[in-house]
């Protein structure tokens, strides 16, 4: 019956009706012929409940169908059938599944939002107006008064404001207000449908009440009351009661009456009103109100009225209404004969050519003159939106308002005539009042309240910063406007309160209304009821006015109907000139001490009083910031500085209520500087006047301040014969000069907070007075964008003086909003979430920190617990990021009077702060701000909130809809000038390469104009099309993101989604695939088939399958020789040969590298290559977010997983945890509905948790969580020494045997499935390699060396070479630092092999960047420096590509000690610049240890510093105790080593003794690795010069230092078996210890043996040293003497030292005593 070929639908009827005639189904029969398919629908439905999942079954298919009547048809079929299955809410979705994944119903609204079949464009319209309306002839203007006869309806739902005030209050996204609007509408809808079906008139909805009329001749009333309880019997059996889904029950009661009455419309030519007057209007809602719920009451004329033969009632006691028990029911053809009977007008009955028609209104062909009247009576919100096109669901939202409820109490004895004349004018002074601050009248209604209006401040489009001050004074303006130019209303009263309420549209698609409701709309009206004749306030909108306590006067607390606790609540009274005196217009100190984040401000302050106070120079400072930026706070502070530094403060406030008052500045300015603020009289204030003011002026002028300062000075004859021009010119004059003499008293600061709000009077006379006086004076001012009014042209002036200084008040820096949220909370400690949540969503600004601490502090979403004295914080992952943040020591000794009492702070367990809804006061801050912009600007942000914090304009532009390129460029540009979007780096980017570097010429210069142009323009274009921004304030983008209906915010994240599935991958140059390797395969054919087809990304499957095609063909097809342990000793000069080979071989293939970076790369950096930060940060992670907003927790986890892993490969482990604990709390959301994980991914998520805490510093638990994930993948590690030795022999087996096993192997298809798992163990292993190996202990080092063992047997049963490859370096690295030089070298050289066979650039710029970090580390352990520097720097050249930090600081390590061994100084530094930058973030600890180390290896041996000696100690000593260093015992013993030497060197050895002794105990935990070596070569010399210091001074412990030297050198020369490059170092020490103990023959086959060693290996760092000892051992004097001793400490910079300088070494002298005169004891 719904189709659109008018044939099939009747066709569809007369089957219809002939089933019901088979089945005997009277009333189905008489539905099928009227064609009422909703009711046939819900007959269906409610006569067989057993079989709604059958019909949700049978109407699915018809959501695909392209008939819009059908697709229509069925949304409301499932919406009967859905409330039938509520308690089977899993069902229902299991069965919709489906349906809501294919992309038609992705895109297609729900019934109330789509456009009917029947429904005109005039039509959408006709839906907000009633039929009264309607009734009129449109095209002229509707008569003032009408007087016609009818019935009365009035219905209110109780619950509905319970129910709104539970979404309010929610903290959760998932309660917004889409949600319940349906709840509303749902239920609106069904009891509107009814009364429209019995031939009812929704006049208005009274927020949760609906008044309807039947407009009938006064015979027809009896008849017409019939048909009314008709359908209110009908109404209330099925809707009495209807249960929510928040657990709130609806219910309805009923209240009726009869009689005459008339309509008045009210308004102005813009906008108009109507409302039903008469005695018929008071007796429904007094009726109403005897109702409870489920009953129907009529009033007494009513029943008077209503044929009562046919009517069961109960009198209501003490009442003359009466209550309906029960009523005998009418057919359906008798409800027919009785509408035949009415003579209504045409548009309010049912056309019998228009089956399913609720409403003929609806169909109103267009008409210019008809539309033109009706949208008079619109609300302007709502036509903004219906001009914008935008769907009814977008005007609904939980918004915070100011609502003014105004009450108009007329007189006792007025007529009709007079009080429609009454109303008329107040409504049009009301409007009058209102529009300047676009507020707007929502309802008039003339109910027992007298004439009530109901008007709103911040609806859509007219959001305000300073609503509730608007408010209050529109409320005082029309209660006195109103009360004194209206005669014939005897009292008005105001009541205004401010917070959350739903505004939108209440009612049925074919009428309905905009409406706001709530608790606090309800507060608003008792208010107005309770505080008679005044404008009395909450304390929501006391507070948010921030007005002075003096504008208020607290009212008695009274009891009110429907609220339980009103709160405080006030009286505004207004401003007044009597309020200047006796006030104090500055705010006190702040309770919390020391003002925050504005040291500079403060010295700014500081310098010029001081400079005023000495020189008696003038100044002006002018602060200027946002709404919340704290000037208030700045100003009172200054204030305070200012009085303590001996000066008189004259601090005034001011408000927006002072620029509409002349001289009102100017007034409280000089009331303060004259002293009259205290006093409280008339007389006191005269003679106050007269001892300040005398000489100045004539007594006979006195008289002209009587209005300024409210005093009584005789009107003098002068001064009476003034016109009034000649007055107000005195006036001027007397003020300038009572100025003047003020500025000029010595000693004065003038403090104005909320200059701004000066009004232009006073101004003027400053200027006049400020231009040539010297004056100390500061003021604030709000940001000018955030300004209702510009400055007037004397503020201007002011402002350009060149003794005034403007400074723009910034955001406070992260660590300052998180000390003052320490302040507000009175805590030591902050959980890292809520410092991100804090840092993120104040933007910096501290009123917003405040309201956002106040906001969770108020949802209990806070928890609270003492700190004791020694607590340490837990070795746990909860705690990982955790940061204790001192607060002031203020604040600490009040939270703490005897170091008792102090708190840490953590959020509840059950809150995640990314998803919580903004507080509403910087909702309304941020709205404000949304509202002030164009439609356009509005929608193109409000689809960016969708997307996130960051977003590309390509996806910007596939989710808008309809829009073009041009429209989406204008609207971009406009609010990137506005600061509300940036662009990002991304396109950055473009414009830095065509940066000129140094030495360029002037290449821009010559240029012409028209090339410049066109370069800009297509650097424009692109950026516009291919751009990343970023929004400026994260409070905008989460208000815009709020304003969504769910169902239309769930559809364009599924169509994100889509979008983005086709770049989750790494980029090219880090080889393709997913960030954990082989991701899509572990999740078997369900992850691909549900991507490939629900989303169809087909290019990146094909990415990924491309890279599964490169992994094929890199397959090992046989494993070098060399692998297998029986292979026997391998020669070591082949070995080196061979390795040295493939270094060669390495810069072939890379030839088209630069050798060495030119000095601008390495300042500025080159053109990054590598995506892979923009891939996670614009795809990834939005990903994650929008499966999550759509539901689907299995994708949602899979994007979180793949973030993680992606932020670790960029090497940002703050990031990867903050997506791993959301992945953890989804992992719990998913086990309460009884799922579970794919044991990979749980696998996974452990793995991930050990690399992150692995990175953080937290061994031990990262090496739980990394062996629990190997058990999950199959792949145990052993927890003992039993159980390791064990597994050793099986893995030294398998690997023996692996080649052996190859032919067996699984199929390709299951090997395939294997992957995912073997790279993840392979993953696992290597971090339980690197953990083991930080540890001393040598079962630890047996760990070590197992796990890099069964990483290579996982690699090559895997059969990926390049993973091969990789396991060899990385096993060849273990046996480095395990001292093992022969596997070292062997599996170095099976590297190398396999390196000649493998595609190294196939697997991406990665992999190949690891190969030449691990082949230069090679190649300089092994002593070719050269080699080793080459390699280096094409390393480099990768990782900058790559922009990967993490491996950037490994290679400039590297790099800098083979250049340093070298002596090329100036490559050094540029390293060292490059590492310095790469180091500077605060979490790059380890880096920075190197940094500093290489800082220490320059001062000791070249003779020029980078940084000086005591920033390298003051680095030690603030960092050695940080986990992340102490994990690092090799750096460690670096560092302590360096400091030792110089202290030795310098023969300081108070200082020497404690990094002497630290660097000792380290020595046993540390390796063979590069950094161990050259660190154990630092100890040996310190031991070096204790033994020649105890040869000198003391003997007898010269013993004990010679066997400690030997027995380390000894050591020390093991350990460089694996890093043969600091051989020379080694043997040069020894030489040095030899020759002290006498033994020169061994001293000088020491020193020829190094110096063999410098050149083989090319290092002449030791060589000339080497050259420089013998020299002066064995000739006695040096060439230079001892210039290191003469230049230290304070060594120069590279380009300030003298080659001779850079050449310098320290001498090793030997010992004062004669070498044969040394003690016996210690002779070699």
């Amino acid at each position: 019956m719904s189709e659109q070929n008018q044939r099939a639908a009747q066709a569809a009827q007369k089957a219809l009706v002939s089933a019901a005639q088979l089945l005997k189904w009277e009333e189905l029969k008489q539905l099928a012929r009227t064609g009422e398919t909703w009711k046939i629908g819900e007959y269906l439905v409610l006569r067989d409940r057993s079989r709604a999942e059958q019909y949700l079954h049978q109407s699915l298919p018809y959501l695909e169908k392209p008939e819009a009547s059908l697709r229509e048809a069925s949304v409301k079929f499932l919406g009967l059938t859905g409330q039938q299955m509520k308690q089977r809410k899993e069902k229902v979705e299991q069965i919709c599944n489906g349906a809501l994944c294919t992309p038609r119903a992705l895109t297609m609204s729900c019934a109330w939002e789509r456009r009917s079949k029947h429904c005109s464009e005039l039509g959408e319209v006709a839906a907000y107006v009633p039929d009264l309306i309607l009734s009129e002839d449109l095209r002229h203007e509707a008569r003032c008064v009408q007087n016609f006869h009818g019935v009365l309806l009035f219905a209110d739902v109780s619950g509905f404001t319970a129910l709104t005030e539970k979404f309010s209050q929610s903290v959760s996204l998932e309660r917004g207000a889409d949600e319940l609007t349906q709840t509303l509408n749902d239920y609106m809808g069904d009891i509107v449908e009814e009364l429209l079906g019995f031939g009812g008139d929704i006049l208005k909805f009274a927020g949760d009440a609906v008044l309807v009329l039947w407009r009938v001749r006064e015979t027809q009333l009896r008849d017409t009351i019939s048909l009314v309880l008709q359908c209110c019997q009908q109404i209330q059996e099925k809707y009495s009661v209807r249960d929510t889904d928040v657990g709130l029950k609806l219910r309805l009661k009923i209240g009726i009456s009869a009689g005459h009455m008339s309509l008045l419309t009210v308004g102005d030519r813009k906008e108009q009103h109507f409302l039903i007057l008469g005695k018929a209007v008071g007796e429904v809602w007094q009726a109403q109100n005897l109702a409870s719920a489920s009953d129907v009451i009529l009033s007494a004329s009513c029943w008077e009225l209503c044929n009562q033969s046919q009517v069961k009632s109960k009198r209501v006691k003490g009442q003359g209404a009466v209550k309906v028990t029960g009523m005998q029911r009418m057919s359906v053809s008798e409800r027919e004969d009785l509408f035949s009977k009415f003579t209504r007008a045409q548009l309010n009955c049912r056309s019998p050519e228009m089956p399913g028609v609720l409403r003929p209104a609806v169909t109103l062909a267009p008409h210019r003159a008809q539309g033109k009247v009706l949208r008079k009576y619109i609300p302007a919100s709502v036509l903004r939106k219906i001009d914008d096109r935008q769907p009814l669901a977008c005007l609904s939202e939980l918004r915070p308002v100011t609502c003014l409820f105004v009450k108009l109490q007329f007189a006792a004895k007025v007529n009709l005539t007079q009080i429609c004349k009454a109303i008329q004018d107040s409504s049009m002074l009301i409007l009058e009042i209102l529009r300047p601050h676009k507020g707007e009248i929502n309802k008039i209604s003339m109910f027992d309240k007298g004439c009530t209006l109901l008007c709103v401040f911040g609806l859509p489009g007219g959001k305000l910063p300073c609503e509730s001050v608007c408010a209050l004074e529109s409320a005082i303006k029309i209660s006195t406007a109103c009360s004194g130019r209206l005669g014939k209303i005897e009292a008005v009263s105001v009541g205004v309160t401010s917070g959350t309420a739903f505004c939108g549209v209440v009612g049925h698609r074919v009428r309905h209304e905009y409406t706001v409701m709530g608790q606090k709309v309800n507060l608003a009206a008792r208010l107005m009821e309770h505080y008679p004749g005044l404008v009395s306030c909450d304390a929501a909108t006391y507070a948010a006015s921030r007005l002075p306590r003096s504008y208020f006067k607290e009212l008695p607390k009274a009891q009110m109907k429907g609220v339980g606790d009103p709160g405080t609540v006030y009286q505004y009274l207004g401003m007044s000139q009597k309020l200047v005196f006796g006030l104090d217009l500055m705010e006190e100190r702040s309770e919390y001490g020391p003002l925050l984040g504005r040291e500079k401000e403060i010295a700014l302050f500081e310098s010029a009083l001081k400079a005023y106070g000495t020189c008696h120079e003038s100044s002006i400072l002018a602060f200027e910031g946002v709404l919340g930026s704290g000037k208030s706070h700045l100003l009172t502070e200054l204030a305070s500085l200012g009085q303590a530094a001996g000066h008189r403060v004259v601090a005034v406030e001011l408000t927006e209520l002072d620029l509409k008052q002349v001289y009102s500045a100017l007034r409280m300015v000089l009331a303060m500087a004259l002293g009259l603020q205290s006093c409280q009289s008339c007389s006191a204030r005269q003679l106050v006047l007269q001892a300040k003011l005398q000489g100045l002026m004539a007594e006979s002028s006195y008289c002209l301040l009587n209005d300024v300062f409210l005093v009584k000075f005789p009107l003098s004859t002068a001064v009476s014969q003034m016109s009034g021009t000649q007055r107000q010119m005195e006036l001027e004059l007397v003020l300038k000069k009572v100025l003047q003499k003020t500025v000029e008293e010595d000693g004065v600061v003038f403090v104005i907070d909320n200059a701004h709000c000066i009004d232009s009077p006073s101004w003027s006379l400053m200027w006049s007075v400020l231009r040539d006086v010297s004056i100390f004076m500061v003021m604030s001012f709000t940001a000018s964008h955030c300004r209702r009014q510009r400055l007037c042209q004397a503020a201007v002036d002011i402002l350009k003086l060149p003794k005034t200084s403007c400074v723009r008040l910034g955001e406070l820096k992260p660590s300052a909003v998180v000390q003052k949220a320490c302040q507000e909370l009175g805590v030591v400690s902050l959980p890292q979430d809520l410092e991100t949540l804090l840092t993120q969503r104040s933007y910096g600004i501290p009123y917003y920190c405040e309201e956002l601490l106040r906001y969770l502090l108020g949802h209990d979403m806070l928890l609270f617990h003492p700190l004791g004295k020694d607590e340490k914080r837990e070795d746990k992952w909860e705690s990982l990021f955790t940061s204790v943040t001192e607060a002031s020591t203020t604040t600490a000794a009040r939270s703490s009077s005897a170091g008792k009492d102090r708190r840490v702070c953590t959020m509840r367990p059950a809150v995640t702060p990314q998803n919580t809804v903004l507080p509403p006061t910087l909702k309304g801050i941020a709205l404000a701000e949304l509202d002030s912009m164009k439609p356009s600007e509005q929608m193109v942000l409000k689809c960016a909130a969708i997307l996130g914090l960051l977003f590309s304009t390509e996806l910007l532009f596939h989710i808008l809809p309809g829009w073009s390129r041009a429209k989406l460029n204008k609207a971009l540009n406009a609010l990137v000038r506005c600061n509300i979007l940036k662009w990002l780096n991304a396109a950055k980017g473009a414009e830095e390469s065509s940066v000129p570097t140094e030495g360029s010429g002037t290449s821009l210069e010559e240029e012409s104009d028209a090339q410049k142009s066109s370069m800009e323009e297509s650097k424009q274009r692109a950026r516009l099309e291919s751009g990343v921004l970023a929004f400026c304030a994260p409070l905008l983008q989460e208000a815009a993101y709020e304003l969504w209906p769910k169902g239309q915010r769930v559809a364009l994240h599924h169509k994100c989604a889509a979008f983005l599935e086709r770049h989750t991958h790494k980029c090219q140059c880090c080889g393709g695939g997913d960030f954990v390797a082989f991701h899509r395969l572990a999740l078997g054919s369900t992850q691909e088939a549900e991507s490939g087809e629900e989303h169809g990304s087909d290019c990146s499957w094909r990415n990924w399958e491309a890279s599964l095609a490169t992994s094929e063909e890199m397959k090992l097809d046989e494993l070098p020789a060399s692998t297998d342990a029986s292979s026997g000793v391998l020669k070591e000069k082949s070995c080196l040969e061979e390795i040295f080979q493939a270094a060669k071989q390495f810069l072939a293939k890379t030839e088209w590298m630069p050798k060495v970076p030119s000095k601008t790369q390495w300042t500025q950096g080159v053109e990054c290559s590598c995506s892979c930060k923009a891939i996670v940060d614009l795809v990834l992670v939005p990903l994650a977010q929008h499966y999550m907003a759509v539901g689907n927790d299995a994708r949602a986890f899979y994007y979180l997983l793949e973030g993680a892993a992606a932020y670790l490969h960029v090497s940002d482990n703050y990031l990867a945890f903050r997506n791993l604990k959301k992945a953890e709390v989804l992992r719990t959301l998913v086990a309460k509905k009884g799922n579970a994980l794919a044991c990979f991914e749980e696998a996974t998520l452990l793995s991930l948790k050990g690399e992150v805490c692995y990175h953080m510093g937290q061994t031990e638990l990262a090496k739980t969580t990394i062996r629990k994930a190997l058990s999950l993948l199959k792949r145990k590690f052993p927890t003992t020494s039993t159980g390791a030795a064990l597994q050793l022999v099986l893995e030294k087996s398998e690997h023996a045997s692996h080649k052996k096993n190859r032919d067996s192997s699984v199929p390709q298809e299951a090997g395939r499935q294997r992957l995912p798992w073997l790279f993840r163990q392979s993953h696992c292993l290597s971090l339980l390699r690197q953990l083991f190996s930080l540890e001393s202990a040598a079962g630890s080092r047996r760990l070590s060396r197992l796990a890099a063992l069964m990483k290579v047997n996982t690699a090559e049963e895997s059969e990926d070479a390049s993973h091969v490859l990789l396991s060899y370096l990385e096993y060849a690295l273990c046996c480095q630092n395990l001292g093992c030089r022969e596997e070292w070298l062997q599996y170095g050289r099976a590297a190398m092999q396999l390196s000649a066979e493998v595609q190294l650039f196939g697997g991406g710029v990665l992999n190949t960047a690891s190969f030449a970090q691990a082949l230069s580390h090679l190649t300089l352990s092994l002593g070719n420096l050269p080699l080793s520097v080459d390699v280096g720097y094409r390393a480099e050249r990768l990782c900058m590509e790559l922009q990967k930090p993490d491996l950037g600081c490994v290679v400039l390590r590297t790099l800098f000690t083979a250049l340093f061994l070298q002596m090329r100084y100036p490559e050094c530094e540029a390293v060292l610049r490059r590492l310095e930058e790469q180091v500077s973030g605060a979490d790059e600890i380890v880096g920075q240890a190197c940094f500093f180390c290489f800082c220490l290896d320059l001062l000791l041996d070249a003779g020029w510093q980078y940084k000086s000696f005591e920033e390298c100690r003051r680095f030690v000593e603030q960092n050695e105790a940080n986990c992340l260093l102490q994990a690092q015992s090799s750096i460690l013993l670096g560092l302590y080593s360096s400091l030792a030497l110089w202290f030795a060197r310098l023969g300081q050895w108070d200082n020497f003794q404690k990094p002497f002794e630290k660097a000792r105990r380290l020595l046993k935990s540390t390796g063979a690795c590069l950094v161990a070596s050259q660190a154990c070569s630092r100890l040996l010399e310190c031991h070096s010069l204790v033994l020649k210091k105890d040869m000198e001074h003391s003997l007898w412990r010269a013993r004990e230092s010679c066997r400690r030297a030997l027995r380390l050198a000894k050591e020390v020369f093991s350990r460089c078996s694996t890093s043969p490059v600091f051989y020379p170092r080694v043997y040069h020490l020894k030489a040095y210890i030899f020759l002290m103990l006498g033994n020169e023959e061994q001293s000088l086959l020491c020193l020829n043996q190094g110096l063999q060693a410098c050149e083989d290996h090319g290092n002449l760092l030791e060589k000339t040293w080497l050259e420089m000892s013998t020299e002066c051992w064995f000739t006695g004097k040096g060439r230079l003497g001892d210039l290191w001793l003469k230049t230290a400490p304070h060594f120069p910079h590279l380009n300030q030292a003298k080659p001779e300088v850079c050449s310098s070494r320290y001498l090793l002298k030997l010992p004062a005593l004669q070498r044969e005169d040394s003690s016996p004891g210690i002779k070699f």
